[in-house]
């Protein structure tokens, strides 16, 4: 027990070592939380309170939920194998298959990924004859998605309009059509597992007594129905309810867009009578600088729980700030501290380039090419949705259960087989008539099994082969290792063929030849090491951001894609009003502060460097903006920033503007003067030999055509500034500050 405890800091040992009660872990970036979460089960097992079989802890990734069972491996002699450790989408398919009985679900049901579903929902609106331009296929499947995250049922679903009508009559006709085919989407397993526990007294007694500790991973990103779930879980309310380790940081709440809730966390602490919240505030991450600077950031957020992340490593390097004058000259600067770093010593995959838009990349890729300099786009395009092996994978849910008609779509004419638009019409007409699936329908069609294995020597295609084709596969599969069942499907369906003829087939060859690689490491790691327990796993996989670590590579990404990372030097560029903070976050509910969270995760990814960097014009939709640096910016304090000026002429100097009512001083700098970081707009028209002067927003001036206005606005800088003034008899007017020969009265 001593080692096991041994150099964990006061906070952390005090979270480790709680009696059995439920509590609130308030975890800073960097705090160690992962550390906190593997040795408080292996003490809850070690000093005899559980057994292995009495903890359940969720995560929300299975990265993360393998790196726990790892950990809690090496600090104990146990198999951790058999734990209940997994994300919410884990643990609940993990029941469904337990109890599909009780669940109303058949014994082979299959997991729909995203594309899948909204495959059907294309489908299916075609068949309701519901225009896709009313109701295009992605917010239908938003709709059915976040009901589903409340608890809804189409049934239950508020209709307040002919929209809302329509959308629950497609949302009934989705629930009927996964019901037939023996499917469910990621949001179904958890609302699916959520009402077997709740209508079955029985299994939900039965799981109350075994999980006696439940241990919850970043309690900051549950949505309403995952909190639902825990609560009627856990047993809350009960006289013995099950101790609810929440470990969470709602400065970290950034998912909003998916459902999550960071008032789950206050929730948490009404609901379950938290007596005391434990602060894990001691960072291992990053330097001082960076710490104060992410504490004074995220400070102007209202309504937090509070906390203040600090570290014993120094203050360490001030943070940097570039104020470029185009997003490509920031791109440039970027690629020179890059090259610069990675001669010191510093590995291109320790460094990373943070933006808030994914179309912000564009510029920087292009720059990093012509510099020859190696990078890689996290989050891009995972291996489970590359097209070659959702048609192997479709395939091979066709042998476990030939009765899912998404799979039998996307490859009943891959590669072609003849099987024209025309006829795969029919079939689903006919489909449609007998309510039977398409594969039942097609086997119909062919006469049964033994007439189309009969056929199957004569006819190479055409429905008939390739009803042949998927029998032939099932009966040569059934006695085969899973390894060798995805090898002999990959050569018969065709696609090794296909891809092999391809001039470009090289990469789709190597990623099937990765699919049996997957499997042959699924079986060495898996309990179940079926064919059905691949392809759940493989849908669970591809349902989250992966990227692959095989050479050094500058990493890019998104500030959401950042999330749980960390890196010796952070880029952080398009720090500009309208992209970070989002444009859309002025319409959204607590949207700018949601976006201060974001630019906290941002700034807590560095260890030892941190850069922000804005640009005074950027092409966006393919015209010039200028821009107005991020407040965010200006939240963070001046002795902890170290402004970099750009090198080119007549370039402008640091931003600053400050008012909480989101109005601020506007100017810029003509000349090179980097002492003062205020805004100054250029040499008054009037005296082009002048020096510069203070505009500012709200500042009355005098027009000699307009009369008497107020500064309202600005954009561009230096000779292209222009201002916007609200005259008092002409209206508002937009005026190029070099040539409107303004004048100012105060």
């Amino acid at each position: 027990m001593t080692s096991l405890l041994a150099g964990l800091n006061p906070a952390q040992l005090e979270a480790v070592t709680l009696p059995r009660l439920s509590v609130l872990i308030l975890a800073g970036a960097g705090s160690g939380k992962t550390r906190v979460l593997t040795t408080r089960i292996a003490y809850l097992i070690q000093s005899g309170q559980v057994s292995p079989n009495g903890i359940l802890a969720v995560t929300f990734t299975n990265k993360a939920a393998r790196e726990m069972m790892v950990r809690i491996a090496s600090m104990l002699p146990i198999n951790t194998r058999g734990m209940w450790i997994g994300t919410f989408h884990g643990l609940c398919h993990r029941m469904l298959r337990a109890h599909y009985q009780h669940a109303g679900l058949p014994q082979t049901f299959q997991i729909f990924d995203v594309s899948d579903q909204q495959a059907v929902i294309k489908r299916l609106l075609k068949t309701l004859a519901v225009d896709e331009k009313a109701y295009p296929p992605r917010q239908v499947q938003w709709f059915i998605n976040h009901a589903k995250e409340e608890g809804l049922r189409a049934a239950r679903v508020e209709v307040h309009d002919r929209f809302t009508q329509t959308m629950q009559h497609v949302y009934d006709a989705y629930e009927v059509l996964c019901r037939r085919e023996g499917i469910v989407d990621f949001a179904e397993l958890l609302l699916r597992c959520y009402e077997l526990l709740a209508q079955h007294e029985t299994l939900r007694n039965h799981y109350r007594e075994r999980f006696s500790h439940i241990l919850v991973d970043e309690f900051q990103d549950t949505n309403r129905l995952q909190y639902q779930w825990l609560k009627l879980l856990a047993g809350m309310g009960l006289p013995n309810p099950a101790a609810v380790f929440a470990v969470g940081d709602d400065d970290q709440s950034i998912y909003a867009f998916r459902g999550a809730r960071a008032g789950n966390m206050q929730d948490f602490e009404r609901d379950f009578a938290v007596q005391k919240i434990i602060k894990l505030e001691q960072n291992y991450r990053s330097h001082g600088n960076i710490l104060e600077a992410a504490n004074a950031l995220i400070e102007h957020n209202r309504g937090r729980l509070g906390k203040n992340l600090w570290t014993a490593e120094g203050q360490g390097e001030p943070v940097r700030v570039y104020n470029a004058m185009t997003d490509f000259d920031e791109a440039a600067f970027i690629v020179d501290e890059v090259k610069a770093l990675h001669a010191e010593g510093v590995a291109l995959s320790d460094m990373a380039l943070l933006y808030r838009s994914n179309a912000q990349s564009r510029v920087l890729e292009h720059s990093l090419f012509n510099a020859a300099l190696s990078y890689r786009v996290y989050g891009g395009m995972r291996f489970y949705e590359r097209q070659e092996i959702k048609h192997a994978l479709a395939y091979l849910r066709l042998i476990a259960h030939p009765d899912d008609d998404q799979a039998l779509l996307r490859v009943i004419n891959f590669p072609p087989r003849g099987i024209g638009a025309r006829s795969l019409e029919q079939l689903q007409d006919a489909s449609r008539l007998q309510h039977t699936s398409l594969w039942a329908t097609a086997l119909n069609k062919c006469g049964g099994e033994q007439a189309a294995m009969a056929e199957q020597r004569t006819l190479k295609k055409g429905l008939p082969s390739f009803v042949s084709l998927i029998l032939t596969m099932q009966r040569a599969c059934a006695d085969l290792p899973l390894p060798e069942t995805i090898r002999h499907v990959l050569a018969q369906s065709g696609l090794i063929d296909h891809y092999q003829a391809e001039r470009e087939g090289a990469d789709r060859l190597e990623n099937l030849n990765e699919l049996i690689n997957a499997a042959t490491s699924f079986v060495h790691e898996a309990e179940d090491d079926s064919l059905m327990a691949f392809l759940s796993h493989a849908s669970l996989e591809g349902g989250e951001h992966q990227a692959d670590y095989h050479q050094d590579a500058l990493q890019l990404m998104t500030v959401h894609s950042a999330k749980g990372l960390e890196f010796h030097t952070v880029f952080l560029s398009g720090l500009e009003e309208g992209l970070f903070p989002h444009e859309n976050s002025r319409n959204e509910a607590n949207g700018l502060e949601e976006e201060r969270r974001l630019m906290y995760v941002a700034t807590t990814r560095a260890r030892r460097r941190l850069y922000l960097s804005f640009s005074q014009s950027r092409m966006l939709h393919g015209q010039t903006h200028y821009n107005v640096p991020s407040r965010f910016i200006n939240e963070i304090p001046e002795h902890l920033l170290k402004w970099l000026q750009p090198s080119s002429k007549g370039s402008g100097g640091s931003f600053r503007w400050t008012s909480p009512q989101g109005e601020f001083s506007t100017a810029n700098h003509l000349t090179n003067q980097t002492t003062n970081h205020s805004m100054r707009a250029g040499r008054t028209p009037a005296d082009p030999t002048a020096q510069p002067y203070a505009w500012r927003i709200g500042q009355t001036v005098s027009h000699e055509k307009f009369g008497t206005g107020v500064i309202i606005n600005y954009e561009g800088q230096g000779v292209d500034m222009r201002v916007q003034v609200q005259f008092s008899r002409a209206g508002t007017k937009w005026l190029l500050l070099e040539y409107a020969k303004l004048t100012p009265l105060q």
